[in-house]
């Protein structure tokens, strides 16, 4: 089958044959963030962490969502919870998001932060205790484990914007 159509050559560009517009839009949007991600960030910005509760399947989780992804229910309460927990699983990488390669290594986490729970109802596999993802700080990666205790460091008070960068890293306890 034979396509009609002309094909994008430099000098029908030249030649103005082919209509080109330049622009520089203004591409700023807002995002909302909702009910319990709002509660969340204005807690992170306090320098707490909050999660909700679902009362139907006795679960606490972090970061809070509007419904049970269990149930269906909404969810009951916030709940404010320590900035302590255990990591769950990590990984060590000498590479950055954007693949820029690095000499000292970034430690991303699973945290599963202390006062949250699964509830009975909790799916066959679900995590223990629903945690975050974030950084881990002053360990040197071969003394990390599975089951440490780590807690939180937040910036100071002045610092603090209401995002999860509010918390610096996780850093080991005990």
């Amino acid at each position: 089958m034979k396509l009609r159509g002309h094909p994008l050559r430099d000098e029908n560009f030249k030649r103005g044959k082919i209509l080109t517009v330049e622009s520089d839009p203004k591409a700023s949007y807002h995002w909302d963030a909702g009910v319990a991600i709002g509660h969340y960030l204005q807690g992170l910005k306090e320098g707490r962490l909050t999660g909700v509760v679902c009362d139907h399947c006795k679960r606490t989780v972090i970061p809070p969502r509007f419904f049970c992804e269990v149930c269906f229910r909404p969810m009951s309460r916030f709940a404010d919870l320590s900035d302590t927990g255990t990591i769950n699983t990590y990984s060590v990488t000498y590479v950055r998001w954007d693949r820029t390669r690095l000499s000292t290594p970034l430690l991303p986490a699973v945290i599963e932060i202390d006062g949250t729970t699964s509830g009975p109802s909790a799916p066959k596999g679900a995590l223990a205790h629903p945690g975050i993802m974030h950084l881990l700080g002053e360990i040197d990666p071969k003394e990390i484990k599975i089951g440490m205790k780590v807690k939180a460091v937040w910036k100071s008070e002045g610092e603090r914007e209401g995002a999860i960068t509010d918390i610096r890293w996780f850093k080991p306890i005990g």
